[in-house]
């Protein structure tokens, strides 16, 4: 019987060298006579631990790090896939300091789920949150994220609710909803996190925004250095149109709902919504006077909900779980907005005394 070994995919990962880890991986098991069944997950973001390796054992997922394709013959020296000691051993993942201390919605699939699989992001929660929109009133879906509280996670905080009832309220023939993916601020990660890790909590919460809206396409602007996220969601859309996540009838709703992927231009300024809707109309980035607002005249002149990517991928749990859910997670008037501060910076090797938040910026 194989023992299930993960080793994510992540761009940080593959950066510090998880291809090699998993060549040798699958050498030295090959080598040893021992069945190993490697998996690729998406990174837990705990980045100073890349390439993380995880061992399912019958105490639970038991993590090494950072694993060197060189550390691999001592690793099943050690016997690893049964959680023995090795320098390199952490324990139990879920028990890592970091972790441990944390409450995850928005990441809480990160680094458990293999990114493309369905299957697996069923599993976790997902496509709840779209089936419930589809059994309710758009007006409804709406008021759902305006009572949650939840704010544009890009910078400006503005309530993403009533960007979509202006969007739902103005008439027109054609409608969007874009996601401003060209994360260009140095030291961010979180939007790259989650198109390579959890890519269908973006395409749903994009889906559960058009049928909110009247929207019936939607385009997600990614950063230009990304290829492994824009490699990711191009297939994941492939994906989850053919299992009737998106398309012409999106769940049977009779709804229809198109998702493209566009390389961004290269150029910093158009992480500024209306630039970047020149740069996907083709044109040169340069910001748009306002007024007219985007929710009013957008994306080639139509009503345009425009959001970040966490934005977007916070809004199918708040459909799966309720406003008050949500919003709860909060303080005073700035509700929804999920930060939980714990300790100082900078942490040690195994996270403790990192100053995190709740979800990983989610």
């Amino acid at each position: 019987m194989s023992i299930t070994v993960f080793v994510p995919c992540d761009s940080a990962a593959l950066a510090a060298g998880a291809d090699d880890v998993v060549d040798a991986l699958h050498k030295e098991a090959t080598a040893r006579g021992v069945s190993i069944d490697v998996q690729r997950n998406s990174s837990r973001g705990m980045f100073w631990l890349e390439p993380l390796v995880e061992v399912v054992t019958a105490a639970g997922r038991t993590a090494y790090g950072p694993v060197n394709f060189q550390d691999v013959p001592s690793l099943f020296e050690a016997d690893f896939l049964h959680g023995g000691t090795h320098r390199l051993a952490l324990g139990l993942t879920d028990a890592l300091p970091y972790l441990a201390k944390q409450q995850r919605l928005t990441f809480a699939r990160m680094g458990i789920t293999r990114p493309l699989s369905l299957d697996d992001y069923a599993a976790h929660g997902g496509w709840v949150g779209l089936q419930k929109t589809v059994a309710m009133d758009s007006g409804d879906v709406v008021q759902t994220v305006l009572d949650s509280g939840l704010r544009g996670r890009g910078g400006a905080a503005f309530p993403a609710g009533i960007k979509w009832r202006t969007v739902r309220a103005t008439d027109a023939a054609q409608k969007y909803v874009v996601c401003n993916a060209d994360e260009g601020d140095s030291g961010t990660f979180s939007d790259r996190m989650t198109m390579e890790g959890d890519p269908y909590m973006l395409i749903e919460g994009m889906a559960i925004a058009g049928l909110a809206v009247g929207a019936t396409q939607g385009y997600i602007y990614i950063r230009s250095e990304y290829p492994h996220a824009i490699a990711t969601m191009n297939t994941a859309i492939q994906l989850a149109q053919a299992a009737g996540f998106l398309g012409e009838n999106v769940l049977g709703s009779g709804k229809a709902f198109h998702l493209h992927v566009r390389k961004a231009a290269g150029a910093y300024v158009c992480g500024e919504e209306t630039a970047m809707l020149e740069s996907l109309e083709g044109k040169r980035g340069i910001v748009r006077a306002k007024p007219p607002l985007p929710a009013l005249e957008g994306l080639f002149g139509q009503p345009t909900v425009i959001n970040n990517v966490i934005t977007l991928a916070s809004v199918p749990i708040i459909l799966a779980k309720g406003a008050a859910f949500y919003k709860d997670f909060g303080m005073g008037r700035s509700t929804g907005r999920l930060w939980r501060w714990q300790s100082q910076w900078p942490p040690d090797q195994s996270g403790a005394g990192r100053r995190s938040a709740g979800c990983l910026c989610a």
